[in-house]
């Protein structure tokens, strides 16, 4: 099954190192990161779920649940776990899926054959509260995740949900951002940017970040 984006993230039932986890229920009104790592004991996926716990104040902070997934047993997950909190120097205070059935594995598509038969890709699914997929990532078992980048599509997503703008080049928190072309009305747009605005071309107008 390929899931595209603007997809409703398909509901499951899997064990985890929390419990069973009834997703959409465990999702509630929160965002979602969700995860695939190749397998456990492995040292890329080591850190990036430490580096996952570590932000838990980010992901908090923006309404994000976090959550992992690999093919191997609940019982191996609790024996990486310790490994993980050892070595990168915070708790482990997230879900990790046990999918040795590969029953979620394979409704997310996060094996891919010509990559490995056996193990998950490093999948990354951003789901808004809506269970809307609003981003999908795909990297190589090789290179690990770019967690900043994942924290900042998040707040380009929830900045662009509630203004008329889209976020441009390398644009982070902070930043100016793109009025939508769509947008002409000049009282409204004086009315939504009162800060004003930079024309550089008609289509092209940067405003401070309407939220800050």
């Amino acid at each position: 099954m390929t899931l595209r984006l603007g997809d409703t993230a398909p509901d499951f039932t899997q064990d985890s190192t929390q419990g069973p986890i009834h997703f959409h229920g465990w999702a509630g009104d929160h965002w979602v990161v969700f995860f695939s790592h190749p397998a456990d004991f492995t040292p890329v996926c080591t850190t990036e779920l430490g580096r996952t716990a570590a932000l838990s104040g980010e992901f908090a902070r923006r309404h994000v649940k976090a959550i992992a997934l690999s093919v191997d047993p609940l019982e191996s997950h609790a024996k990486w776990v310790p490994d993980i909190e050892d070595t990168q120097g915070t708790a482990v205070n997230f879900p990790i899926l046990a999918d040795a059935d590969r029953t979620v594995a394979t409704l997310y598509d996060m094996i891919h054959p010509n990559a490995s038969a056996t193990a998950t890709v490093r999948s990354v699914f951003i789901i808004d509260p809506k269970k809307v997929i609003r981003t999908t990532f795909t990297y190589p078992a090789s290179t690990g995740r770019n967690f900043d980048e994942i924290l900042r599509v998040i707040d380009s997503l929830q900045l662009t949900d509630g203004y008329k703008v889209a976020t441009p080049v390398d644009w982070k928190d902070g930043d100016e951002v793109v009025i939508l072309p769509s947008l002409q009305d000049p009282a409204e747009i004086a009315q939504r940017f009162p800060k004003g605005f930079r024309a550089l071309r008609p289509y092209l107008r940067l405003t401070p970040q309407p939220n800050r």
